[in-house]
């Protein structure tokens, strides 16, 4: 099967510190490709380079056999990408019916909100007129993750969505990532440092240390490959 994602030689500078080092990597339709390090290996700066928040020094991007290396933010949405940054970033004075429908900007006006996040995200439709900012952080990494979903990417990137959050919720919100996967409509990219969390949904893993891609694998031999212990180190 094609991959949905290519990366190629991907480099990414901030002033004169070398971040991204010769990236390579893909993902596919109905898997999720799990991308794990600790904190400031590079991890994040991975995906905003994807989703072209900061301008990729040299390599090539490219989404379902079309290369998107230099287009905009705007652009990658329009061609299928959703994003869930770290932090969720939901606008915290519009409503939760409002933050949907900001998911649904490059769509025709008046489409409607897609009513399958209420089914995959129940507290949400019991919430519709509740402001984000009022929502726990559990709730608002669910808005967040709806949001992303309203336009029907065919690429889905999270960015740690277990960060400061419940267990039940956590458990949910893996529960859709698996389902959203198992449909085999998306590939999905998850930044995470939980590594039960991590391992639990994995189809094929990434370790990153300093930067680099230093191991990868299947998801079902994530411990026989001692990436925990890579974690810890």
């Amino acid at each position: 099967m094609k991959p949905m994602l290519q990366v190629e030689n991907l480099n990414q500078y901030y002033g004169g510190s070398h971040i991204l080092r010769g990236l390579h990597l893909e993902a596919r339709l109905g898997e999720v490709t799990v991308v794990l390090g600790r904190n400031g290996v590079g991890k994040t700066t991975l995906l905003k380079s994807l989703m072209g928040v900061v301008p990729v020094k040299t390599g090539r991007i490219a989404l379902d056999g079309t290369e998107i290396t230099r287009a905009t933010s705007y652009e990658r949405v329009q061609r299928g990408i959703g994003y869930v940054p770290q932090g969720r970033e939901i606008f915290g004075r519009l409503t939760v019916e409002e933050n949907l429908s900001m998911g649904l900007a490059v769509k025709p006006g008046g489409t409607p909100i897609p009513a399958e996040l209420f089914e995959l995200f129940p507290v949400l439709k019991l919430m519709i007129n509740r402001r984000g900012g009022d929502l726990s952080g559990g709730q608002q990494q669910q808005l967040a993750i709806a949001r992303a979903l309203a336009a029907g990417p065919k690429l889905l990137m999270l960015d740690e969505p277990t960060e400061g959050i419940q267990p039940s919720i956590i458990k949910d919100i893996g529960r859709v990532i698996r389902m959203l996967a198992d449909r085999k409509t998306m590939a999905i990219v998850l930044v995470e440092q939980y590594y039960d969390f991590a391992a639990e949904l994995a189809d094929q893993y990434l370790v990153m240390e300093r930067g680099e891609i230093v191991a990868r694998g299947l998801g079902k031999n994530m411990e026989a490959d001692g990436v925990r212990r890579k974690m810890s180190i």
